[in-house]
């Protein structure tokens, strides 16, 4: 298992340790259950929650202002290197501590704050909808309207992941009360308790990958949403906040499989060297294009409140640039494996499956490309 180049920092910060024991229980604990939890048949919760407890879920949390991705990173990719679906939820839990970290509600900060960042609760993130209306895309789905202490919401999300009966997830309503001739109303985002009996857990329809990721439909039937769980209103200066890294965060991912690629293509080499020598596409071109996502990623990732456009751009262009390359690079190991990568005991065709998750996670490909062109 290859390891990540980025240098140590100073050896009072507990980070590097954190991301060495995260690729260790990688390798020991998550490598035999990685095809399962592709399959489905396991959603690897107590794994996450042992995560948790190695610092995994609290690197990037803002410390007297500042904070920094980059460890947070490193840990998702040692974990993506293994299993792409549980790179996948923990860039959930990672953004579920970053919309708490960032909130200015007291009351929620403090009763939620360690319980997410130290994997004693889990959860998700319901922004796929949000996101993409932002953008133009779609219009919000969840609608609220104010009562005394709160809110009621109601709607439906189609896809949100790394749930269960008693996690959280951060999502966002527009409020109904408001907005007149058509216009909408204000937003405001909150933190939805999948133990409310208003909300219904539906599983969705099997994937082509990661089936075992706690993916459901969500539907809000008049829920009661108190101030207590409320992230943000109005919610748009605080997407603005944190949207940087609520995409950095999901390089972690992709770097992960892209590394694995390699790693699957320098396998079959002694065996195969022979006649993959005449494909157009080789492991030393990922090697470098690896190395050059990882140094931007890192840069970026130590300045994540970064307000600046071309910042921003910078942002949207990395995550757009990894998506390419992670189908890219999963499908040169495909055609280096040949017929050994066929079998399906063999893990490059799921390394393939899961690269065009990669592509097409919130924000896809289509997406971003769309923010590039908008300016």
């Amino acid at each position: 298992m290859g390891s990540l180049a980025l240098s140590r920092v100073a050896a009072q910060d507990p980070a590097p340790t954190i991301t060495d024991e995260v690729a260790r229980l990688a390798r020991q604990e998550l490598a035999p259950l990685a095809s399962a939890i592709d399959a489905g048949s396991i959603y690897p919760g107590e794994f996450l929650r042992r995560l948790g407890k190695t610092g995994a879920w609290s690197s990037h949390v803002p410390q007297e202002g500042p904070a920094d991705l980059r460890w947070a990173i490193q840990s998702m990719a040692a974990l993506g290197e293994i299993c792409g679906a549980t790179a996948f939820m923990a860039w959930c839990q990672n953004t579920l501590v970053w919309y708490v970290a960032n909130s200015t509600n007291v009351k929620l900060a403090a009763r939620f704050g360690n319980c997410f960042s130290s994997g004693r609760a889990l959860g998700g993130t319901g922004l796929s909808n949000p996101m993409k209306s932002f953008f133009g895309i779609e219009r919000l789905k969840l609608k609220g309207r104010k009562v005394d202490g709160g809110y009621v919401v109601r709607g439906a999300l189609p896809w949100v992941s790394n749930l269960g009966p008693d996690h959280y997830f951060g999502t966002i309503f527009e409020r109904e009360d408001e907005g007149t001739n058509g216009e909408p109303g204000s937003t405001v985002m909150f933190l939805a308790d999948c133990s409310d009996p208003a909300i219904t857990l539906t599983p969705c329809k099997p994937f082509l990958a990661m089936d075992g990721t706690g993916t459901y439909s969500v539907q809000f039937r008049d829920v009661f949403v108190p101030d207590e769980l409320i992230l943000a209103e109005p919610a748009a200066p605080f997407v603005k906040k944190v949207r940087a890294g609520f995409i950095l965060l999901q390089t972690g991912m992709g770097l992960g499989l892209m590394r694995d690629c390699i790693n699957i293509m320098d396998e079959v080499h002694a065996p195969l060297g022979h006649v993959n020598r005449y494909l157009p596409q080789q492991p030393v071109q990922f090697r470098e294009l690896y190395a050059e996502f990882e140094k931007e990623a890192m840069t970026l990732a130590s300045d994540p409140y970064n307000a600046d456009d071309s910042y921003w751009r910078r942002v949207v262009a990395l995550r757009l640039r990894i998506g390419d390359a992670s189908v890219a690079v999963a499908h040169a190991a495909m055609l280096h494996c040949g017929a050994r990568g066929y079998l399906m005991s063999h893990r490059a065709q799921r390394r393939l499956r899961e690269a065009y998750f990669v592509a097409i996670v919130t924000p896809a490909t289509k997406q971003l490309r769309k923010m590039l062109a908008d300016g």
